[in-house]
């Protein structure tokens, strides 16, 4: 009868020790994931939030005067500035002012820098 508990309690650690095992595969694989998530908003997200602040800071600083390069290519020279639109004249005839959105504006070049 000694031999059969001696058998029983060796069988209950061996149980326990897959049991536990399992809880650390769960964590290995939660880590994992997390790692995963970490690394796709370090390479994906955080770029295009930079970006998306400096474009901000861009077009917060625009003034009349400065020269604009539009996001179909067009390049003119900012006359009026409204709240989110402003109104760039293109060409050399100085005819064609166009009121676009602000941001349809993808570079801004300020007149001394060119």
């Amino acid at each position: 009868m000694g031999i059969l508990l001696a058998e029983a309690g060796a069988a209950g650690t061996a149980d326990a020790a897959v049991a536990g095992s399992a809880g650390g595969t769960l964590l290995m694989t939660i880590i994992i994931y997390g790692g995963m998530i970490a690394a796709m908003w370090f390479f994906l997200f955080r770029p295009q939030r930079k970006e998306r602040k400096k474009l901000a800071a861009m077009l917060s600083s625009l003034e009349n005067g400065d020269c604009v390069l539009t996001t179909s290519g067009f390049i003119g020279i900012v006359i009026d500035i409204n709240d989110d639109t402003v109104i760039v004249e293109f060409g050399n005839n100085k005819n064609c002012r166009i009121p676009m959105e602000k941001s349809a504006i993808s570079r801004v070049e300020k007149p001394g820098e060119a």
